[in-house]
Order: C-alpha cells, then structure tokens, then sequence
C-alpha cells in the first residue's frame, strides 16, 4: 500500500499525553501544528518538539508565525517581528532596503524557530492588502496589515526576500491564501466568503504572486473562500483551482495544504456541512497534499473529533473514496529542514543573526 500521511494535528497542552502519542503514530499522521496555548517557554517548546520527533522523526512540526499580530511566541527571547504590511511601507521609502530588511525577518524567523525544534511556519501572506480599495471600501480585515503590499509585484518582491531568509535558515515556506484573500471582507474562519470576480481579474492580480513565485514557493494554502466565476467549491476544495490553474496553468509544483478543516468556510460547501472526514476527502481529491484539522483537541470528550477523523479518513481508504498518493507524500517530506539547526546560545552570538536584527523595521 502507497504510504501517504495528510493529517496535521494539534495537542492541547505543552507536553504530550498518552492519547496524543498515540494519535500523532498514526500512519494518517504527517505533521502537527502548534498554538500559543503549547508554549511556555524555549525549554519547554524544544523539549514538547523533541518529544513530537520521538514518536516519529518524520513529523512534520508547523506553526502559523508571521511576525505582527500571528506569531504564536512572543517572550522568552523571540524577537517580536513587524506585520508584513511594514516591510511594503519601507519599500515606498528605500526599495533595496525593503528587500534586505525582509531577508533579515525570513532568517531571525526561520531560524529562531529551528533552534527550538519546530520545522515549518506557514508563512508568507501573499495576499494583496485591499484595505482600503480605490472606492474608499474597507476590505479583508483577517487579513489587513498580514499583507506586505497592494501591488502584486512588491508583494511579490518582499516575499522571494522573506522566503530567501528563511532558505539560510534551513526552513521551507507556504505562500497563502491561494489565490487570494484579501479582496473579501468576510473572515473564512467564521463565515464563507465569496469573492464574484472574473477569473481574468483573479489571475491578473492576486493570483499573481504565485505564478511570478512558482519556482521559489516550497508549498501554497489556498482560501477557504468560494470564486463562482470559476468553480463553486472554495479554492481548498477545488480540482480546477489546484490542479487544472495553479499546477497546470501557474507552474506550482510543491506541496498544497489546504486550511484548517474547522474553518467555517471548510464545513459549509455546496449548500451543505461536511463532517471532517468529507471535508478532507473533498480536499485531498481536490489536489491538497496535506489536511490539518485545528483546535478540536481542545473541544469536549478529549478530542473526540480528531478520533473520528482518524477513523474515518482510513475507512474512506479503505473503500476506496481516497487513493494514498506517492508524490504527495514527496512534497511532505520535501518540507522538512534541511541541514542542522543552531540551538539557541550559538544563534545569539551569530555574526548573521545579530546582522539580522539590525535590519529589521
């Protein structure tokens, strides 16, 4: 049988419990994500990651940690980085010291994370900072001052030098939310957004950041936002977003992971709520290559959810409803660090780290 591990899931504390062990070996089980609630302190965020690994080495070890308002580990030492909007206000200013200065964040980010043991932060935003739109309209606050620019091509620019960053520090990237979130104004988190362009704005616009980094972008999390210009499944849960436009038309030849399957914009699709399972079936058929469900670690009956899900993502296998894939697998383990990490001591005196902080806004 094709080995092929597309869950990523949460715990709901700082260390690991018996039932989490045995959740995370699941063979379902590629990766974890990790919130504020599982952070201490460094000892302990490099002690729960180490535990992660001793169940399998192979885990991949995630967290959102953008900089500004989404960075889950802010003391203790963690630089606390500017929104990425900042780095598009430098740019009006000094282009060149944009660029450099967004290098600097990727590498303080990439690196500070790896020195405690976590392998991938799904950052950068490449979605377009509509604000405040030529109409005066106020746009996508969940996303807002998480973008770095309204022009595609700064966005662009400032992303390929945060990802460069984040390269020397041995961390892959995740460029979101495919193909683009920030026109809309309704949280995906909370409800379903529906953005009615033509496929032809999309793609002229928002989506042209991931064509401009197709060769650069290690793996893409679409929007759990609906387009009915061109198809009426949200990107996520769409085979004509992810395999017919961003693979076959945009070049994209890394890993898809869709957003978290709580979501409000994941559960309602087609006048319908999916149950986990569905969601993640209807994701992974659409072309993702890994699914995380967030959060329900924490729900009531211990996290009976992420049970089910377990469950019932090995019976859709079983039946045949979802083929494990080879080259899905590829892109998951393609995701994890390449080369040793600095522990914490040795990167505060390094000559680049400390370079790093000099430049950042």
């Amino acid at each position: 049988m094709t080995e092929h591990a597309p869950l990523i899931l949460d715990i709901a504390g700082t260390e690991l419990t018996a039932i989490d062990r045995r959740r995370l070996a699941h063979p379902l089980v590629g990766g974890m994500i990790l919130f504020g609630r599982n952070w201490q302190d460094r000892e302990q965020l490099a002690s729960l990651c180490a535990e992660i690994k001793s169940v399998r080495p192979d885990l991949l070890i995630t967290v959102d940690h953008e900089g500004g308002r989404v960075q889950r580990f802010r003391t203790d030492g963690f630089t606390h980085l500017a929104p990425m909007r900042a780095f598009g206000e430098m740019w009006m200013k000094d282009a060149m010291a944009a660029t450099n200065a967004a290098t600097a964040a990727g590498f303080v980010l990439g690196a500070e994370l790896r020195a405690c043991g976590v392998d991938l932060s799904f950052t950068p935003v490449l979605d377009l900072d509509w604000s405040d739109d030529a109409a005066g309209a106020s746009r996508s606050t969940v996303i807002g001052d998480r973008a770095f620019h309204r022009d595609a091509r700064v966005t662009s620019l400032l992303a390929k030098s945060l990802m460069h960053g984040l390269l020397r520090a041995g961390m892959a990237n995740c460029g979101k939310h495919f193909p683009g979130h920030g026109f809309v104004r309704a949280d995906s988190h909370t409800d379903i957004p529906v953005d009615e362009r033509s496929l032809e704005a999309i793609l002229a616009d928002d989506a042209a950041p991931y064509q401009w980094l197709s060769t650069t972008l290690s793996s893409v999390m679409p929007a759990h936002v609906v387009y009915p210009q061109v198809d009426d499944n949200p990107a996520g849960f769409s085979a004509r977003w992810l395999e017919e436009i961003l693979r076959g038309e945009l070049g994209f030849q890394g890993a898809v992971i869709s957003d978290d399957l709580s979501m409000a914009g994941a559960r309602q699709i087609g006048g319908s709520e999916l149950s986990f399972t569905e969601a993640a079936v209807l994701a992974l058929n659409a072309g993702c290559d890994m699914v995380p469900l967030c959060n329900q670690s924490v729900q009531s009956e211990g996290g009976r959810a992420i049970d089910e899900l377990l469950d019932g993502l090995a019976q859709a296998q079983e039946e045949g409803r979802w083929e494990a894939s080879e080259a899905s697998e590829e892109r998951r383990l393609a995701l994890l660090p390449r080369g040793p990490a600095l522990n914490w001591d040795a990167l505060m005196s390094h000559p680049e780290y400390m370079h790093a902080l000099d430049l950042l806004p």
